[in-house]
C-alpha cells in the first residue's frame, strides 16, 4: 500500500496539479489585492464614493449603518456588494487567464512552425530497405 501511494505521488500529473494549486492560490491573492486596492476605489470614485463591499440588505427590516454592525447584530443579510466584488474578481481572473492561454498558444504555434520549417528544410533519408536496395544496385553496376 505504501509503495502504491509512493507511485501515485511520484506521478507527473499529481506534481503538476500541486504546482497549479499553489500558483493559483498565490495568483488569487494578487487578483484580490488588485480588485480591492486598485479597481474598486476607482469604481467608487466613478460612482461618487460608493463602496460596494459595504452594500447589503438586512432581511429583518432593521437599518444598520455598516455591514460590520449588521453582522455583529446577527441580522440575516444579503451582501450584494461582496457578490459584486466576487464577480469583478472572476472577470479579472478570466481576462488574465485568457491572455495567458493566448500567449502560450502563440508561443506553441511559433515553435510548431519552426519545427515544421526545419523538417521541411532537412532532406529526409530514404527508408532502410530502399537504402539497402540502392547499395545492391550500385554493387551490381560495378
Amino acid at each position: 500500500m505504501l509503495k502504491e501511494f509512493k507511485n501515485f505521488i511520484a506521478r507527473g500529473n499529481v506534481m503538476d496539479m500541486a504546482v497549479g494549486i499553489i500558483m493559483g492560490a498565490a495568483f488569487t491573492a494578487i487578483v484580490k489585492s488588485m480588485v480591492d486596492d486598485l479597481i474598486m476605489p476607482v469604481i467608487g470614485v466613478v460612482t461618487s464614493g460608493v463602496d460596494f463591499a459595504d452594500k447589503f440588505v438586512a432581511l429583518n427590516g432593521q437599518a444598520y449603518e455598516t455591514l460590520a454592525a449588521a453582522q455583529a447584530a446577527g441580522a440575516p443579510l444579503i451582501t450584494y456588494g461582496v457578490f459584486f466584488n466576487a464577480v469583478i474578481n472572476f472577470l479579472i481572473v478570466a481576462f488574465v487567464v485568457f491572455f495567458l492561454v493566448k500567449g502560450v498558444n502563440k508561443l506553441k504555434e511559433a515553435a510548431e512552425k519552426e519545427a515544421a520549417e526545419k523538417e521541411a528544410a532537412a532532406p529526409s533519408a530514404p527508408p532502410a530497405d530502399i537504402a539497402l536496395l540502392s547499395e545492391i544496385r550500385d554493387l551490381l553496376k560495378k
